[in-house]
């Protein structure tokens, strides 16, 4: 059985201002997933931001939907060498779930329902940066896709925006996650060509 489901289709070229380097344009929006699909119910689902002292603060589906709700427009870059430019989301900013909660931390690492993780610096989840979204060009956003929702971090490689996020945990320290400890770059800089570690 193929645990990595593949499937796209781009071209070339593209602006070179919004299109990182060794990237192509898509037109379609890929599927890249390690594993079966997670399938989880929003009565089941709930977010949960959990600091360094093991503090929790959690969210269920209605609870979250109620947070205020914004609306990024990004071009978004995946390792695979793939960008989608001028995507379009709903979903609540990292700012706002992070507004009550008191830490220290440096880092944070994003778990997912089915097991994945990944890490990154507090400072590229902050300062309107990164979102819980839960809707994709309209309509909401599907399992293959990370539905019920999924972390957006579009500064970054987009291994970096978690699928079917569930919550995440505030560290001190960086502690790698599935594809960092893999072998892949621990920060994910498409600018910088960040795709492996080394790189």
């Amino acid at each position: 059985m193929n645990l990595i489901t593949r499937g796209f289709h781009g071209r070339r070229g593209g602006d070179p201002a919004r299109i990182p380097p060794g990237q192509y344009e898509a037109h379609d929006f890929p599927v890249l997933s390690v594993g079966p699909t997670p399938r989880v119910d929003t009565d089941d689902w709930a977010f949960t931001v959990t600091t360094e002292t093991g503090t929790a603060h959690s969210w269920t589906w209605d609870e979250f939907l109620g947070l205020a709700q914004e609306r990024p427009h990004v071009d978004i870059h995946c390792v695979t060498r793939w960008s989608k430019l001028d995507t379009d989301w709903v979903g609540v900013s990292v700012d706002t779930l992070l507004a009550d909660v008191e830490s220290t931390a440096d880092y944070a690492v994003a778990h997912s329902y089915g097991g994945y993780t990944t890490n990154l610096p507090l400072e590229d989840l902050t300062d309107g940066q990164a979102w819980i979204v839960h809707t994709f060009d309209g309509e909401p956003l599907a399992a293959e896709h990370g539905g019920p929702a999924r972390l957006l971090v579009p500064h970054l490689y987009f291994w970096k925006s978690a699928k079917w996020v569930k919550g995440l945990t505030l560290t001190p320290g960086d502690e790698p996650g599935f594809w960092e400890q893999a072998g892949y770059h621990d920060y994910g800089d498409p600018w910088r060509e960040q795709r492996y570690r080394g790189d």
